[in-house]
């Protein structure tokens, strides 16, 4: 009798695991768009444990009330988990239809930012911000135009492809940077064109209220770690994915921030209440390269820092416009709350100067 108990306890366990497994073939997939930005939406026919499935294989996972069904970020590491063809990075298609009469300028373009070691993003939004007027440009070759027709050019982008601020300054700097470091023309060549009034929104922050009922729906020791840096030392995301374990100074209570952003490094000052939980999270983790790792090795996914933080959030029931930066702002506003300095707090921050975050 006790064998058949123990049998049964076996096979209900392992019938739940099967139905808790994710199946592709339970749900339907479609591209769309909401609020602006490109989605995958997930239909299925209701039921608690596909639901459940969905959200533990994709923690960005959301509601969308107004088309009743699940969407997903529109990203390829997300259509490779679920079937789809990866979509052609933003701008190779463009690329591909520019007149060859304009390719070796996109080709100078691209080998100047390279010789000038920007970053791999910035090189990537320079090239395709500029390809969009090559391609509209046709058979007409690029170093011909005048600051008129570029004046006229960038009007339309304003009136007739309603391009917001921001993409805007993207693409002028971008097609700045051809005719000033490219082919060399003078500065005021390009300085008879306005530019669009940038929004100046202050940084959104958190109160210590809210941070604490973050940090308390965290249970995983490395997903609450990389919060708890976020916030108790002000770095950047890409900052903490980047870190490695000999950037760790236990001794001098140091971490030494490397390649930060506008590549520039700095030390900053390692808590003590952080050090504890960093070496349980060593102990436990064993990591080999990088401070915070994947499960196969290698660099942890900013994306995946971004998922913790607003699951957390959800936990936590706050429902604030803010993501996981918030925390190095809410760094900044707590260390002014106490009385810190500007030049001190820029210094920790690696800033060239300092917004002062909106606490919330």
């Amino acid at each position: 009798m006790r064998n058949f108990n123990v049998i049964f306890v076996f096979l209900r366990k392992n019938i739940f695991k099967i139905r808790m497994s994710f199946n592709l073939q339970n749900y339907q997939f479609s591209t769309g768009e909401r609020n602006g930005k490109n989605v995958i939406f997930v239909q299925f026919q209701y039921n608690p444990l596909l639901k459940k499935e969905l959200k533990k294989k994709f923690p960005t996972a959301e509601w969308s009330a107004s088309n009743k069904c699940w969407y997903l970020p529109d990203i390829n590491s997300i259509r490779t988990k679920i079937g789809m063809t990866p979509k052609t990075e933003m701008g190779k298609a463009v690329i591909s239809q520019i007149h060859p009469v304009n390719q070796a300028a996109l080709e100078r373009m691209h080998e100047t930012l390279l010789l000038k070691a920007y970053s791999p993003n910035t090189v990537r939004t320079y090239c395709v911000e500029f390809s969009q007027l090559l391609y509209l440009l046709k058979d007409k070759h690029v170093d011909t135009l005048t600051p008129d027709r570029l004046r006229s050019y960038f009007l339309y982008c304003v009136t007739k492809l309603k391009l917001s601020e921001n993409i805007i300054h993207s693409r002028m700097n971008a097609i700045k940077f051809y005719f000033e470091q490219v082919l060399h023309q003078e500065k005021l060549f390009f300085g008879e064109i306005p530019r669009p009034k940038k929004k100046s929104s202050l940084p959104k922050a958190l109160n210590k209220n809210d941070i604490t009922r973050i940090f308390a729906q965290v249970d995983n020791p490395k997903h609450l770690l990389m919060l708890k840096l976020c916030y108790g030392m002000g770095l950047r995301i890409s900052e903490i994915v980047n870190l490695k374990i000999t950037d760790i100074d236990s001794q001098r209570m140091l971490v030494h921030v490397k390649n930060a952003k506008g590549k520039k490094d700095r030390y900053v000052d390692l808590p003590s209440s952080i050090l504890y939980d960093l070496r349980n999270y060593y102990q436990v983790c064993c990591p080999k390269t990088y401070l915070f790792e994947g499960q196969n090795g290698g660099q942890y996914a900013v994306r995946s820092v971004q998922a913790v933080f607003k699951i957390a959030m959800q936990k936590a029931r706050i429902n604030k416009p803010v993501g996981v930066h918030g925390l190095r702002n809410s760094y900044t506003t707590h260390l002014l709350e106490c009385g810190a300095g500007m030049f001190f707090i820029q210094e920790l921050l690696g800033h060239k100067d300092i917004k002062l975050p909106k606490s919330m």
